[in-house]
C-alpha cells in the first residue's frame, strides 16, 4: 500500500494507520479521504490483521476539513459537491463497518471530521492533552457526515449543545460524555493503547466481528420475542464453531488459543 496521505506500521498482529499530513494538522483533502477509505477496507480484509489503530503525526491528531478543499468543493457544482460528500460519508461508514476491530488514538486537536473518525472507531483512547469539538457551525456548515457516529457515542442530549455551540470538549469531559473510553497523559499514551490492541488480539477474531454485529442488532431495539430469539440463534450458531471450540480447549487446557499470536 503506497500512499501520499498516510503510512501504515505493523506491529505484530495490529496495524498503525498514521495520518501524515502534519503541516495542515491532518486535515481532510480528497486524497485523505480516498486514502483513508482504501486503507481501512484493505486492512479488514487481510486476515493477519487482528486490529487496526488510526493516529496522527505531528501536532495534531486531525483539524478536520481542509479549508482550502471545503472551499473549492463549497465552489463546484452541486453535482461534483454532492459526489465529493458522499465519499466523506462513505469514510466513515466504511471505518465504522469494519469486523476488524479499530482504535483511535487521539492526541492534540480532534476537531469536526476528526472527532468524526474517533467517533467511528469502535474505541478511542484519549491523550489528556487532546481536544475534540463539532466546529462546523462555525463555518457555516453542519457536522453531517460525521453525525451518526458522534450522536452514537455521545447520544442526543449531548449533540444539541455541542453541535450549537462548537465548545472545545477536553478529553476528561469526553471520557465523561462517551467519546473517549479513558485518556492517558501523553507520555503513557502508546502505552495504553498497546495494552487495549494486546486485550483484542487475544479475543477470537470470529467471535469478535460477532460481536460487533451483535451490537448493531440488538442496540436500540426493544426488548421483544424477535431480539431474544436473535440471540439465542446467534449464540447457538458461535457455540458449534472450530474457534469456539479451540477457545475452550484453550482455556481448559490452560494454553493459549490457536489464534493469539506473539506481538
Amino acid at each position: 500500500m503506497n500512499y501520499q496521505t498516510l503510512k501504515i506500521e505493523r506491529r505484530g498482529p495490529a496495524a498503525w494507520i498514521w495520518m501524515s499530513r502534519p503541516e495542515v494538522h491532518n486535515a481532510f483533502d480528497e486524497t485523505l479521504i480516498a486514502e483513508l477509505t482504501d486503507a481501512f477496507a484493505t486492512l479488514d480484509s487481510d486476515t493477519t490483521v487482528r486490529a487496526i489503530v488510526l493516529a496522527g503525526e505531528g501536532k495534531s491528531f486531525s483539524a478536520g476539513a481542509d479549508l482550502n478543499w471545503m472551499k473549492r468543493q463549497g465552489a463546484a457544482p452541486l453535482e461534483d459537491n454532492l459526489s465529493d460528500a458522499r465519499k466523506l460519508a462513505a469514510l466513515f461508514r466504511t471505518i465504522s463497518l469494519c469486523a476488524t476491530p479499530t482504535l483511535a488514538r487521539v492526541h492534540g486537536t480532534a476537531l469536526g471530521g476528526g472527532m468524526g473518525l474517533a467517533a467511528a472507531c469502535d474505541i478511542c483512547i484519549a491523550s489528556t492533552k487532546a481536544q475534540f469539538a463539532t466546529s462546523e457551525v462555525r463555518l457555516g456548515i453542519i457536522p453531517a457526515a460525521i453525525s451518526p457516529y458522534v450522536i452514537r457515542a455521545i447520544g442526543e442530549r449531548h449533540a444539541y449543545r455541542y453541535f450549537q455551540t462548537a465548545e472545545r470538549i477536553s478529553a476528561e469531559r469526553a471520557r465523561e460524555i462517551g467519546l473517549a473510553h479513558e485518556v492517558a497523559e501523553p507520555e503513557a499514551l502508546d502505552a495504553r493503547v498497546q495494552e487495549v490492541v494486546d486485550a483484542l488480539v487475544a479475543g477470537g477474531p470470529r467471535a469478535q466481528a460477532a460481536a460487533t454485529e451483535l451490537i448493531r442488532a440488538v442496540a436500540n431495539k426493544p426488548l421483544d420475542d424477535a431480539v431474544v430469539e436473535d440471540t439465542a440463534h446467534r449464540i447457538a450458531t458461535l457455540r458449534a464453531t472450530p474457534e469456539a471450540k479451540e477457545g475452550l480447549s484453550a482455556f481448559l487446557e490452560k494454553r493459549p488459543a490457536a489464534w493469539i499470536q506473539e506481538t
